[in-house]
């Protein structure tokens, strides 16, 4: 007989792991990837959020670009 249900040890949202890349992230921008050993995804976010606060403009969609890596950070699941 086999058990599909996930293991109640099993890391996902809101795990330990992902408070502390989640926090990461919400000072830099893909720390909390990079923490989680996901580094184009760090490269991505740290990059792009770099460039879009930097331009006065674009200001507002740097800080939807920041909070989509700190939700990501909180949501990965591991293999």
């Amino acid at each position: 007989m086999t058990n599909d249900a996930p293991s109640p040890n099993a890391p996902g949202p809101g795990s330990g792991g992902n408070v502390i890349a989640a926090l990461a992230s919400f000072f830099v921008p893909g720390l909390g990837q990079l923490l989680q050993a996901r580094v184009m995804r760090a490269a991505f976010f740290f990059l792009s959020t770099l460039v879009l606060y930097a331009l006065v403009v674009t200001w507002p969609f740097g800080a939807v670009v920041h909070l989509w890596a700190i939700v990501d950070a909180a949501t990965f699941r591991g293999e």
